[in-house]
């Protein structure tokens, strides 16, 4: 798994993001999805510069379908951001850095 990032499954969801007590952000994503690999680098970037503010988490869509389920996760990548249990913020697709690092700064 990538520095500074956790992967979440179905069964460890709601004790790491929905009980944390900063602010996470999940990667929703697969193996074979090529923007998925494209966005890797730029979240742990991001997670080596607000790894102490913020958790970032990976959940893998094939091995894990019950919670992309429960949030309406359509096209992936998909990064959810989640504040206090809550879904703040939204984003899909391939982003420039500078847009998650906003959405970021917005949630902390």
């Amino acid at each position: 798994m990538a520095k500074g990032i956790m992967e979440i499954s179905d069964s460890s969801f709601d004790s790491e993001i929905l009980k944390s007590d900063k602010p996470v952000v999940v990667d929703f994503w697969a193996p074979w999805c090529g923007p998925c690999k494209a966005i890797g680098p730029v979240l742990e970037d991001l997670a080596g510069t607000y790894g102490d503010q913020v958790k970032f988490t990976k959940c893998n869509v094939d091995d894990n379908p019950v919670t992309p389920g429960k949030f309406g996760i359509k096209a992936i990548p998909t990064l959810i951001f989640f504040k206090e249990g809550k879904v703040v913020d939204q984003i899909t697709g391939m982003v420039a850095k500078t847009k998650l690092e906003d959405t970021l700064k917005n949630i902390l």
